[in-house]
């Protein structure tokens, strides 16, 4: 390899003392280089982080929520629709609890709406007139996706253990399971009247037991009467297709009632509640569907709730 010699004016050893200093400055550059972050420089990063989470965390949520909280209002809304195409047909809403031919089990209102919910294929797997733990568990142990809130969570069956003691005694201390059920969040409005308490007859809402109810008998307005709202599995472990007679809490499974208002902690747990912030969504009687918020006046709620 060949140097050139230096430059005229350049004093000797010009370009050794150059190159030197260029190897030095370079290895100086590679110190720098691969230098490691201090503890404090990791610790104001993740600082950073955690701050950064912490505010974008609640707006991932609230998105979500946001979300859910639409698909739980088209669920509503495809319900409604289907007992309005039910109407149509049969001239009036479905039983709310219907009662089978030996009268151990009854069937929900629900069940009866499963073909305009395009859900022939399950209908055609049991019989109102079976009795209910005596169907096939194919639907027992299904439950179509347009019957449950997004925003709720829980096994998708649950056990109906055969209820002892006074309802209301908080005595039930039953171990023998009389039927697993299918979970749904979606229950019938029963009226005012806690379903377990009353005769199922007595209701003075849309869905009562053996009873179907016409829409002329909607006095205060199709648009002004809740027939259907939600219930969370914290409350009470809500079905679609049916009872046992003799299960726990077994009417208020498929039906519930407004009296105190919705949310409440120390409301019956046959009253409707969500896991949506504030509100509980309901379906009018001429389809549509919106939120019930939780400060909403107890008389008002009452009366929504009511035929007339």
């Amino acid at each position: 390899m060949s140097v050139e010699p230096p430059k005229a004016g350049l004093p000797a050893g010009y370009l050794l003392t150059e190159t030197s200093k260029t190897w030095s400055q370079l290895h100086d550059s590679r110190d720098r280089g691969a230098r490691g972050i201090t503890i404090l420089e990791l610790l104001i990063v993740v600082s950073v982080l955690a701050l950064l989470a912490s505010l974008l965390l609640p707006a991932v949520q609230a998105a979500r929520e946001a979300t859910r909280g639409i698909q739980c209002v088209n669920n509503l809304g495809q319900v409604v629709h289907a007992l309005q195409m039910y109407y149509d047909e049969h001239r009036s809403l479905p039983m709310g609890i219907r009662s089978e031919s030996s009268t151990k089990s009854s069937y929900g209102w629900a069940s009866s709406i499963l073909r305009e919910l395009e859900e022939a294929a399950l209908s055609n797997t049991f019989n109102h007139d079976s009795r209910l733990d005596q169907t096939s568990d194919v639907p027992r142990s299904t439950s179509p996706a347009v019957y449950l809130c997004p925003s709720d969570s829980g096994e998708p069956t649950f056990p109906m253990y055969a209820e002892m003691g006074r309802h209301g005694t908080r005595a039930q201390a039953s171990g023998r399971v009389l039927v697993v059920l299918p979970r749904a969040n979606y229950v019938g409005v029963f009226g005012t009247f806690d379903p377990d308490d009353n005769p199922g007859e007595s209701g003075d809402g849309t869905f009562v037991k053996n009873k179907c109810v016409g829409f002329a008998e909607l006095t205060r307005g199709m648009s002004n009467t809740l027939i259907v709202g939600e219930r969370t599995t914290r409350k009470l472990a809500s079905t679609w297709i049916g009872i046992m007679t003799r299960g726990e809490d077994a009417n208020g499974r498929i039906v519930g009632y407004a009296y105190l208002g919705p949310n409440r902690d120390d409301a019956d747990e046959c009253e409707f509640d969500s896991r949506h912030p504030g509100h509980v969504n309901f379906a009018y009687g001429d389809g549509h569907v919106a939120a019930i918020h939780d400060d909403i006046e107890p008389t008002v709620y009452r009366e929504l709730a009511q035929l007339r």
